[in-house]
């Protein structure tokens, strides 16, 4: 017989209490994941709401700033545009401001220059304000003394004559420089002669003489021309290397004839046609002769042999020497008498008289 079969048997009553237990937790899991998720999902769904709501603001805030840079970036095409706008007028500018400074260089340049010139200008207005100062105040001292080119030393009147001609465009002063004019009186003019050079220049006669045209040349008009000639046995102008007529305001060169002929030692007879001669024959010739001798001359055109020249041979040779005076020219003689010459002063008066001149004979301490 085959195994016996056992009675099935009906559930346990373990194993029901065991699936409520099991079904019950599951409930309970359940009902607490329920509860758990429905706060989660509030919780979430306020932190969606936090999150939208903040989410909307961003969005705002990125239109914002979207729209701020959209603004930023037109002004900052707008900022190029002005950029390169001006780039191009500073371009210009700045080529306006280097011809600008070129120009300004010049200008500084020419304004220094100008700014010299002025400087230079007033400087001599200044000098001329002071040279003409000086020459009115000269010119007062030359209407109360006289004008003078040169400075000559003399006491009070004695500085002055009266009827002595000074005037014309060009004077030609004449010189005797013959031995005669070493002294007055034969025997010293003899002694004289055979006397150093030194002791015949220093001769008192001559020395006067050399005073005398001193004083002519500083009393001479200033807008006068002058020229010195010096005459013995010939005759030649001092100083005359440029041939000309010498302003009298030119000092220098009166004072160059004044010393050529106080160096000259006097020497020879006297040649007064000579003197004449060369009177005629300067060009332009004078318009007024001042003759510084002292008396009739003693040569005419050749030498004579030696010996004593009579009175009548020497008034002819006189009056030929006369006969060569150029033609309207006035004849001022400044006579130094000498012993043994009579006729002298009445001739040469008579010359003066005849020429519309004048004829002096000054004082042994004059000028």
């Amino acid at each position: 017989m085959g195994p016996t079969r056992k009675k099935k048997e009906g559930p346990s009553a373990f194993n029901l209490s065991f699936l409520d237990i099991m079904f019950c937790g599951f409930g309970a899991v359940v009902l607490l994941v329920l509860i758990v998720n429905s706060q989660m999902v509030i919780g979430r769904g306020e932190e969606y709401k936090d999150l939208s709501e903040r989410l909307s603001s961003l969005k705002k805030e990125v239109e914002s700033e979207r729209e701020l840079l959209a603004k930023r970036l037109n002004s900052l095409k707008k900022a190029k545009r002005e950029i390169k706008r001006l780039q191009g007028r500073s371009r210009i500018v700045i080529n306006e401001i280097k011809k600008t400074e070129q120009e300004t260089a010049r200008f500084l340049n020419v304004s220094l220059s100008k700014v010299q010139d002025i400087r230079r200008l007033e400087s001599e207005l200044k000098r001329l304000d002071r040279e003409h100062k000086r020459l009115l105040a000269q010119e007062k001292l030359d209407q109360e003394r006289g004008i003078q080119a040169l400075r000559i030393t003399g006491q009070g009147h004695r500085q002055y004559l009266t009827g002595l001609r000074l005037g014309g465009k060009r004077v030609l002063i004449l010189v005797d420089c013959s031995a005669s004019m070493l002294n007055r009186k034969i025997v010293q003019i003899i002694r004289l002669k055979n006397m150093p050079k030194g002791e015949r220049i220093g001769a008192g006669k001559w020395r006067q003489v050399v005073r005398t045209l001193r004083w002519l040349l500083a009393n001479l008009p200033i807008e006068s021309r002058v020229r010195v000639a010096l005459f013995n046995k010939d005759a030649h102008l001092v100083a005359d290397a440029q041939k000309r007529w010498v302003p009298v305001k030119d000092t220098r060169a009166l004072e160059e004839m004044a010393h050529e002929v106080a160096s000259w030692v006097p020497d020879g007879g006297t040649s007064l046609l000579r003197a004449f001669r060369l009177s005629s024959s300067i060009s332009p010739r004078p318009d007024n002769i001042i003759l510084l001798t002292d008396g009739l001359p003693t040569l005419g055109t050749h030498a004579r042999s030696k010996g004593k020249v009579s009175a009548q041979e020497r008034e002819r040779l006189f009056h030929e020497a006369v006969a060569h005076l150029p033609s309207g020219v006035p004849v001022n003689t400044i006579l130094f008498p000498l012993e043994g010459d009579p006729t002298a002063p009445a001739l040469f008066w008579k010359l003066a008289v005849k020429t519309q001149g004048s004829f002096l004979t000054p004082c042994i301490d004059w000028p």
